[in-house]
């Protein structure tokens, strides 16, 4: 009777994995949520005010295009017809990478991560002969934890940053 619109069937909507500078110079990672039927491209060059993005930490909100300075597109490595278990209809989330909960402590995710990274090395099979399938995905597992746990420290890195910059003194004198 009805016909649904693309913005409103979940299975037709799309996320596009980014790295955001505002124009007061706070950088966010996250996703873009955009209909499938259009690129990103297409999405920043509407006459659209806002764009809805996703951080990694799970906040969701609508971005003023005025307030963007860069966008990065991020390109998440697949790893091929073997990561079939690994697709999932929400795009790259690196919290489900890295196989921690959206409430784990920050001892819980770099716990995860050295564990997922000495799994996945590729030092750990370069002596074993396997076939070029499975080392590609080897490969890209490694690239994607990688890219996983460095998408979750940019945020602790920035505020780490943050406090350096607060630390330094306003005003120095010169020295007679």
């Amino acid at each position: 009777m009805f016909e649904r619109n693309r913005i409103d069937n979940p299975q037709q909507n799309a996320t596009v994995a980014a790295e955001i500078t505002l124009a007061n110079g706070e950088v966010a990672k996250g996703r873009f949520h955009i209909t499938a039927a259009r690129s990103i491209y297409d999405v920043l060059n509407s006459g659209t005010q806002f764009l809805d993005f996703e951080s990694y930490d799970g906040d969701r909100s609508l971005i003023a295009k005025a307030t963007l300075a860069s966008i990065k597109i991020v390109s998440v490595p697949q790893a091929g017809s073997l990561n079939a278990r690994m697709r999932d209809g929400d795009g790259f989330n690196p919290r489900s990478v890295l196989g921690v909960g959206s409430d784990a402590s920050w001892d819980d995710i770099r716990h995860a991560y050295l564990a997922l990274s000495k799994t996945y090395h590729p030092d750990r099979f370069a002596g074993v002969a396997l076939p070029s399938e499975v080392c590609d995905y080897l490969a890209a597992m490694a690239r994607r934890i990688n890219t996983a746990y460095a998408a979750l420290e940019a945020p602790k890195q920035s505020a780490r940053r943050a406090v350096v910059e607060k630390a330094q003194p306003i005003f120095t004198s010169r020295p007679s």
